[in-house]
């Protein structure tokens, strides 16, 4: 239901003269029902209220900064004391070093880090690093996968040039023969594999990686003398405690973390090995609040919370009572809903559904019903959940289900459907 007389309707309006097209990046009107909200007043724990006072269930986790809850009282006061102490510095704090410590003592596979604000900040620095490593061009990655919003990556591409985009050959995740010709065709010029942790593209059914493409990704760049880079940005920390690869017996050269690394507060962080730390140390990166100390004190103490708390067991075995209930609701209503990936980032596509009307309807039940759901972009669980939480969101699913099915036959389309998948597959 679009509310037409509310404080987010008038936002908007504003918002309209001021900002280009009203909203931007992934909180665009254009990719979301029609009804959702699109500004926010606060949040707490795994609760989000909107300006107009709604209160919802957050699946979204803040498309995944929030780990260990919104406004988490740990953390935030880390946060508060620091920035009393001092925030953006002519320099960084010693938090810088100490942050870079408890990393490289947690994640196996590095020896170095460095900080920055946006996963795309991350992304394209391993870009960087991995062609001063090689001395080479080329970056094969995934169809469909996202690393960020710059030029060279970004899914949607005006104002791109192609040179921006040049020097990249694509291969389909999990598919060693398709990897094998991407490298092939690289030849001599190959820089580095991009990986994701595990498929998560937007609009189709998530994959957990096979073995032996993440074994075969990482002789190959052995082989070629290349660097392999797992991108962490979304799942870092939400599947183990270390890089997502090391549950296939597999090391990458470098890894990017964003997101949930500070549980919300602006931090990004590229890891490598010592193989790429010379090079790593020859790359110009730097901007002016990459050295800021209050998100290094919240990432400190959210890494204590990682190393020392049961969350990650918690949100497994809420995820697992939440896949399991939705499928039990959805097959008593009659619909194939689809679950895939980590249970910790769940994705939920309908069967017969290939212009999304199915989702959007769904998802503007759950929304109405105090769940914030996602129709097409995974979701994630949070420390901050509860099993009665769980079991909401599983009582919103069946009025939910039961609202798609009186409205099955008459389902309007998703008429922003072009612009929702144009790049998408």
């Amino acid at each position: 239901m679009v509310r037409t007389n509310s404080r987010d309707r008038e936002l908007r309006a504003r918002a309209e003269a001021v900002i280009p097209g009203g909203m931007y990046g992934h909180q665009s009107t254009a990719l979301l029902p029609d009804d959702y909200p699109q500004f926010f007043q606060r949040g707490e724990g795994a609760h989000l209220w909107d300006v107009d006072g709604r209160r919802y269930l957050d699946l979204m986790c803040a498309y995944g900064p929030n780990l260990f809850g919104y406004a988490n009282p740990e953390i935030d006061a880390a946060y508060v004391r620091q920035l009393g102490a001092g925030d953006t510095l002519t320099g960084p704090t010693e938090l810088m070093v100490e942050l870079a410590e408890a990393l490289t003592g947690m994640v196996s596979h590095a020896d170095w880090a460095i900080f920055c604000k946006n996963g795309t900040d991350a992304t394209s620095m391993a870009l960087s690093v991995s062609r001063a490593h090689t001395k080479r061009r080329v970056v094969v990655r995934a169809k469909g996968a996202y690393h960020g919003a710059a030029a060279w990556c970004t899914p949607r591409p005006a104002g791109v040039i192609d040179t921006d985009r040049a020097h990249q050959i694509f291969y389909d995740y999990n598919d060693v023969a398709s990897l094998e010709a991407a490298v092939a065709q690289a030849g001599d010029d190959l820089a580095c594999i991009f990986a994701a942790p595990f498929r998560h593209d937007a609009f189709v059914d998530q994959a957990e990686p096979d073995p032996a493409y993440a074994r075969r990704a990482r002789q190959l760049c052995d082989e070629r003398g290349a660097l392999l880079v797992v991108d962490e940005v979304r799942a870092g920390f939400r599947l183990v405690r270390d890089c997502s690869w090391t549950r296939l017996g597999v090391q990458p050269d470098l890894s990017t973390w964003g997101k949930c690394v500070a549980n919300g507060h602006a931090l990004s962080v590229l890891l490598g090995s010592d193989k790429a730390r010379t090079a790593a140390a020859s790359v110009y990166a730097t901007g002016s609040f990459w050295y800021q100390a209050a998100p290094m004190a919240a990432a400190l103490e959210t890494l204590r919370l990682i190393r020392e708390t049961d969350y990650l067991e918690r949100i497994t075995a809420l995820g697992e009572r939440l896949r399991a209930g939705l499928d039990e609701r959805s097959r008593a209503a009659g619909f194939g809903l689809r679950q895939t990936g980590p249970v910790t980032l769940p994705l939920f596509l309908f069967d017969d559904d290939p212009d999304l009307r199915k989702g959007f309807c769904f998802a503007s039940a759950m929304l109405e019903r105090g769940v914030y759901v996602h129709p097409w972009h995974n979701m994630f669980l949070c420390a901050a959940m509860t099993e009665a939480d769980i079991e909401a969101a599983l009582d919103a699913a069946e009025g939910a289900f039961a609202e798609l099915k009186r409205q099955a036959g008459g389902l309007p389309p998703v008429e922003k459907l072009s612009f929702l998948t144009a790049g998408a597959r």
